[in-house]
């Protein structure tokens, strides 16, 4: 958890009159999305919190803001000319509306393994898709030979003024539901959204005579803005995969960087297994479908990376998950919570055995829903099978109490990953 040192000024970042000019703008085309109470995540967190639903959002996500802007600023000859963008998603939703409702040929390059629910409602919006490379690299190298190619103007999903200026809107609207907001907790990915957010928040705060405080949340598995704070320039960082796609960014983008390094307060990172617990919440508490990229800003709250004194907002900043996606991060949640385990358990291959181990389950108050029983595996004897048993569970201390119910009455338990 770090705090950045303020340089003084906000010469990289868009103003207000200039962000209100935007929204404006954007008014028939964006839903002003609801701002709603949690009561679990005041409790977790001793203050106020509210959800800004920006899940709801057109084409589910807050990516349509930028895109629209950025779209509506060209110039004729540049609108004659088309435009082009490389995305695994929701930027690719945006650019594809935006086009739409501007009039503007749009091509998008997505990769081969692009979920569905996403490539079907880009096709949708009416963009030409291009489908090549196994992950967005190979896309976005594309895009940008089109662009050199044809003339189409490339659309890049953070790195534009007019793109952190269009996010800005929902930074304003924040402001506008929650005047009593003192603290902002949202995801970073490559820096457009927060930059835009920070630079609206603190604006307006700042004409009423007061100031909010602006966290960034980053994957721990993708965590590229504290290295360049440190560096004071964007640097590139080596990530590993996580289910939060929607901020898997290696570097921040130089545009947003400058406005994060003078305006957000601080960045902290989370892991899957917070990213997981946050989600399963938010089906379970607030009964609304998040994206695991759009579930950080809880996550930091659930897991203690927040500190606030009053109410605090979390931005939950899209929606787009494939179902079955969905359902591994349930399932992921719901053990990373203790709710829900797998173990393995090796047996002496006689009658009888599955029924003590059942038993055992029961009497410890676990509910078996899955069996597996094979006399096939590792370091099995051949007097031995292995017994496979998916349990549901209270919590953590519930399922350790499950675990030793079983060591003492014999057993060798071995939890397995979910």
């Amino acid at each position: 958890m770090t705090t950045t040192e303020h340089t003084q000024g906000i010469s990289a970042a868009p103003g207000l009159a200039e962000i209100e000019a935007a929204a404006a703008s954007l008014a028939g085309v964006i839903e002003r999305t609801p701002l709603q109470p949690s009561q679990h995540l005041t409790e977790v967190l001793g203050h106020p919190v509210s959800l800004k639903l920006e899940n709801l959002q057109r084409t589910g996500s807050f990516k349509v803001r930028g895109a629209t802007y950025r779209l509506s600023r060209l110039t004729p000859e540049e609108r004659a000319r088309g435009v082009v963008a490389a995305s695994a998603g929701n930027h690719a939703q945006g650019v594809a509306l935006a086009a739409r409702e501007l009039g503007i040929h749009a091509t998008i390059y997505m990769p081969l393994g692009v979920p569905v629910p996403k490539l079907l409602a880009t096709r949708g919006y009416g963009a030409e898709v291009v489908l090549q490379g196994e992950t967005v690299t190979e896309p976005l190298r594309l895009a940008a030979e089109h662009a050199e190619r044809t003339g189409a103007v490339l659309i890049h999903p953070f790195d534009h003024r007019d793109i952190v200026t269009g996010q800005a809107t929902l930074g304003l609207e924040v402001m506008d539901e929650a005047p009593d907001v003192e603290t902002i907790v949202l995801g970073i990915g490559g820096g457009g959204l927060i930059a835009g957010v920070a630079a609206a928040a603190k604006a307006r705060a700042a004409a009423a005579g007061r100031t909010v405080r602006i966290v960034g949340v980053q994957s721990e598995n993708a965590a590229p803005v504290l290295p360049s704070l440190a560096a004071g320039h964007p640097v590139a960082v080596e990530t590993t995969p996580t289910i939060a796609d929607g901020i898997l960014v290696a570097r921040p983008g130089d545009v947003p960087f400058e406005i994060i390094r003078e305006l957000v307060d601080e960045v902290v990172t989370v892991s899957d297994d917070d990213i997981a617990r946050a989600l399963l919440a938010l089906l379970e508490r607030a009964k609304v479908v998040v994206e695991p990229a759009g579930a950080v800003g809880v996550a930091a709250i659930m897991a203690g990376k927040v500190r606030s004194q009053g109410h605090t907002v979390a931005v939950l900043t899209g929606g787009n998950i494939d179902p079955l996606l969905m359902q591994r991060v349930i399932a992921h949640g719901l053990a990373a919570s203790g709710r829900y385990m797998t173990v393995r358990v090796p047996l002496p291959d006689r009658p009888g055995q599955l029924v003590q181990v059942s038993q055992v389950i029961a009497d410890a108050g676990g509910n078996v829903i899955e069996v597996l029983h094979t006399r096939h595996g590792q370091g099995l004897q051949i007097s031995e099978v292995n017994l496979q048993v998916s349990v549901e569970l209270r919590g953590t201390e519930h399922r350790d109490l499950v675990l030793q119910a079983l060591r003492d009455a014999g057993f060798r338990p071995e939890l397995m990953p979910d």
